[in-house]
């Protein structure tokens, strides 16, 4: 291997090294556009409680809040239906839920929300798959 090569090589172990060793503490890779992150700790547990959608009466209850975003949330349609999948995540300086549907004649539907502090709200849209429509929808925290 010429010179070239070897320096060209060194480079790559040397920026793959700096990656898994961010990886390995926690930290993402600097990059625009970066995928999103998981949110982490007490960041989290502003979401717990219960949300109203204030045009239909729905309501998303998150209890508990897990270290990688996993969220324990059910969905009240007026019964309970259970969330497929529910996951926080921060995406630049912004707190996002994703809750996926799979019951009630929801198959497929997806509510993609984002954290409003200033307004203590979830607001985005929500991708109802049977109907195959998109609406904008916010929650509003229910007060105890």
């Amino acid at each position: 291997m010429n010179k070239s090569g070897f320096a060209w090589v060194l480079c790559l172990a040397l920026a793959l090294g700096s990656m898994f060793d961010a990886a390995a503490q926690g930290a993402a890779p600097a990059a625009k556009g970066a995928a999103p992150s998981p949110a982490a700790g007490s960041a989290l547990d502003v979401l717990k409680g219960s949300w109203v959608r204030p045009d239909g009466g729905y309501v998303i209850a998150i209890r508990n809040v897990g270290a990688n975003g996993q969220l324990d949330a059910t969905y009240y349609n007026p019964k309970a239906l259970p969330f497929a999948r529910a996951q926080a995540m921060q995406v630049g300086g912004a707190l996002r839920v994703v809750f996926e549907l799979q019951a009630g004649g929801y198959a497929g539907s997806v509510y993609e929300l984002t954290y409003d502090a200033v307004n203590d709200r979830l607001q985005g849209v929500f991708r109802q798959a049977v109907v195959k429509q998109t609406f904008e929808v916010q929650f509003v925290r229910r007060k105890a």
